[in-house]
């Protein structure tokens, strides 16, 4: 799987993109509807930016901002590290790890044509465990 070309690791995933204008609270619902942790921020459709869960705690809700009103453009994650899709996705690990984040926009040509995650890293039988495991610990801990 490392060796494989990004390209083909986000081929049957779509991508959640939004504009600087878009409200915390707009992109929240996007993210959660398609089950994503990121999303890129884009203008003239080009990328600008990335909000990610984690800009949601550390930029929004830790500075009391309230997400209704904030823009993404104030509080994502501008001019992000990228990819291209012909690298590989051992090459897309290395980057996350080494820039400490766990969402890669994918871009060709300048402009967004994906996301790949750490999470794709789990291969479909282990995530299908992982989630039946917190299934489990869930109903234990009813």
């Amino acid at each position: 799987m490392l060796s494989q070309p990004v390209r083909s690791i986000i081929e049957n995933h779509g991508f959640i993109a939004a504009s600087p204008g878009t409200t915390v609270c707009k992109a929240a619902e996007l993210m959660a509807e398609q089950q994503v942790g990121a999303i890129v921020v884009i203008e003239d459709g080009h990328l600008i930016g990335i909000f990610s869960e984690r800009d949601a705690v550390f930029r929004v809700v830790a500075r009391g901002l309230e997400p209704k009103t904030t823009r993404l453009a104030d509080v994502m994650t501008p001019a992000p590290v990228t990819i291209g899709p012909d690298r590989s996705f051992g090459h897309a690990m290395a980057v996350m790890h080494e820039h400490h984040c766990r969402h890669l926009p994918v871009v060709e040509k300048g402009r967004p044509i994906g996301m790949v995650s750490a999470r794709n890293a789990l291969d479909p039988e282990l995530e299908e465990f992982v989630c039946e495991e917190k299934r489990r610990r869930w109903f234990e801990a009813r």
